[in-house]
């Protein structure tokens, strides 16, 4: 993929969202924005996977865990979901990690307990992202 196609990719998902919490609204559990944004991204076309467990490798072994990643679209954006008063720096590093860990370039952090996802709404990217071409 190219950064211009993740990038879009990531603005499709952004707007999805905000279909998502415009016809929901605030205050429902996160297991039911994940469940309707994996409808929302399916019906769309796009590859999804949810609740992915994610490895640790530590020194050369795969340490069990039980991290788990909300949305994985099209195995290159990873979507963690949230319904908390303030996105904390542990949520984006968290985001980070999975982002790491995974190699994958592109994580969006989605606060659904708001008055405005988009601007409640934490994108990022890593070196992964950088490496790619334009």
């Amino acid at each position: 993929m190219t950064k211009k196609q993740i990038t879009q990719l990531s603005y499709d998902i952004t707007g999805i969202a905000i279909s998502v919490h415009k016809e929901l609204g605030a205050g429902l559990l996160e297991s039911v924005y994940e469940k309707c944004m994996i409808y929302e991204l399916t019906s769309k076309g796009y590859e999804v996977s949810q609740q992915l467990s994610t490895p640790v490798i530590y020194k050369g072994i795969i340490i069990n865990t039980r991290l788990k990643l909300d949305l994985l679209v099209n195995d290159c954006i990873i979507i963690e979901l949230k319904t908390v008063e303030v996105i904390l720096p542990i949520h984006v590093a968290q985001l980070y990690t999975y982002m790491r860990i995974l190699k994958k370039p592109h994580g969006l952090l989605i606060n659904f307990l708001t008055k405005n996802i988009r601007s409640s709404m934490k994108s990022l990217v890593n070196d992964h992202f950088s490496n790619l071409p334009d």
